[in-house]
């Protein structure tokens, strides 16, 4: 039975499609009609986002047995049949992706393309002159070929398998077009210190060259972190959506609505959280250099968002397609794009929270204190068809005293179990150090659905607690409306 299901597609309603593939049509043409909308761009971009998911939902199973055919391929771990699964399917979601980000450049510069036009034929009074952004066009482009580079090497990735340790530092090539135009045009370099430390730093701070090592280290840590925690189905692409899903929200509170209203949170050293107001736009406190850092990030954000719920419905368990290498790498570099070129980073790195809780745990194994095996996916029993935490052992070596002080804190946290060896007292075996590996510690054996289920309600729980460090804590530590 079970084989049966993963043989065949899951199925793809039609009406899915007619109801969709039009509405994505009006949300393209409706800013060519005059009296144009508001934000003409944003309809464009929704319109766009439709169409990723639409590419996705149907690309991903039409374009399966090409890849099997060019063994791009793999058998599913925590399954007890062989069937191959395409692999690096992710390269499908990336590359509708990029291209659907291409498209949209005429809709996200058209006023000024107007505009210049328009200059150009009428004759030029005194000294306004309107000029083309093209500071905006080469940010964006840089992006654009930033999330080039980021499929470029992770569709390698998953072709020569490169190892955990060397892995790590790829990101930081795909960087590189963020930071050079980054530089170009100047960039801040000054933080603002907290609050209790300004009588020891002063307000600002300015960290030069390391907040350009700062940048490429965010980008490094965005794409591999979504890559660490995996193993299961569902569970990269899943976070891929829920901080996708986050990240549009907190975007959403700096646009300029057409009506307002606040808030109200459970604290009383802050205000609550503003929303909409004509160019007062919310939290954006009448900025328009940080609405259009929003919308930037919007136009981002939802392309992705629609790949990615389009992937999920064929990842989700039973897996009928894995994403690879590649879709981590797309997902973690557009975050990254999104928080160094709308400017917040650290906004951005309180949706990962579970992600930096997984690193700090992995760091051990990733960095070769602790034996890391090939796979770190939790272990699977065909008779019960639960899964158990999957274990660790040192074989050719014994443990380092670092090694060991590191393991039993961890289990004093009650993050890992160790099995000691009868004779010296030394650890001899411990579970994988993942999130995942904790979840079963903590909850017992569970299907592998559940355990995707429980990733995802933690995925959630810690993008509420972001917006409520942001919105309702950081008033605490910062003054004004310090992001």
């Amino acid at each position: 039975m079970a084989q049966d299901q993963a043989l065949r597609p899951r199925p793809l309603p039609r009406a899915l499609l007619f109801t969709l593939a039009p509405t994505a049509a009006w949300f393209l043409v409706r800013p060519l009609i005059e009296p144009a909308p508001a934000l003409p761009a944003l309809y464009a971009a929704f319109g766009l986002s439709i169409l990723a998911f639409l590419g996705s939902l149907y690309l991903v199973p039409a374009l399966g047995p090409t890849f099997i055919r060019a063994n791009l391929k793999g058998r599913d771990l925590l399954k007890t049949y062989d069937t191959p699964i395409p692999e690096s399917q992710g390269l499908v979601c990336a590359s509708l992706y990029i291209l659907l980000l291409i498209l949209f450049i005429p809709y996200a510069f058209s006023e000024s393309i107007t505009n210049h036009y328009d200059t150009a034929r009428r004759a030029r009074e005194g000294l306004v002159v309107n000029e083309f952004p093209h500071h905006q066009l080469a940010v964006y482009l840089s992006s654009l070929l930033s999330l080039l580079m980021a499929t470029m090497l992770g569709f390698l990735d998953d072709v020569f398998d490169i190892r955990w340790r060397h892995k790590l530092p790829i990101p930081i090539i795909a960087s590189i077009p963020l930071l050079i135009v980054y530089y170009s045009e100047r960039g801040a370099t000054d933080v603002v210190v907290p609050i209790p430390l300004r009588w020891l730093l002063g307000t600002l701070v300015n960290l030069g060259p390391l907040y350009y090592v700062y940048m490429s280290l965010l980008s490094t840590f965005c794409t591999n972190s979504i890559n660490i925690l995996a193993g299961i189905n569902g569970s990269e692409v899943s976070q891929a959506v829920v901080i996708a899903v986050s990240v549009i929200l907190n975007d959403l509170l700096f646009l300029p609505w057409a009506f307002g209203f606040r808030i109200p949170l459970p604290l009383h050293v802050t205000e609550g959280v503003k929303v909409g107001g004509v160019w007062s736009a919310g939290m954006a406190y009448g900025s328009r250099i940080l609405v259009e850092r929003h919308l930037f990030s919007l136009y981002f954000m939802l392309p992705l968002l629609g790949v990615c719920l389009g992937f999920m419905y064929h990842n989700w368990y039973p897996a009928r397609a894995f994403p690879g290498d590649t879709l981590c790498y797309v997902a973690g570099m557009a975050f990254a794009v999104v928080g160094i070129q709308a400017h917040y980073s650290k906004t951005l790195l309180l949706f990962f929270l579970p992600q930096i809780f997984n690193f700090v745990l992995s760091c051990p194994q990733l960095f070769g204190l602790v034996p890391c095996p090939r796979h770190r996916v939790p272990r699977y029993d065909p008779e019960t068809q639960l899964l158990y935490p999957s274990r660790a052992e040192f074989k050719e070596k014994r443990p380092t005293a670092l090694a060991s002080l590191v393991l039993r804190v961890f289990s004093a946290l009650g993050l890992v179990e160790l099995t000691l060896d009868e004779r010296t007292g030394e650890i001899s075996q411990t579970t994988n150090l993942t999130i995942l590996n904790v979840f079963l510690l903590r909850l017992g054996p569970i299907r592998e659905d559940s355990l995707t289920r429980v990733l995802i309600a933690t995925q959630v729980c810690g993008s509420l607690m972001a917006f409520f460090v942001r919105y309702g804590l950081a008033g605490l530590v910062y003054d004004g409306n310090r992001r």
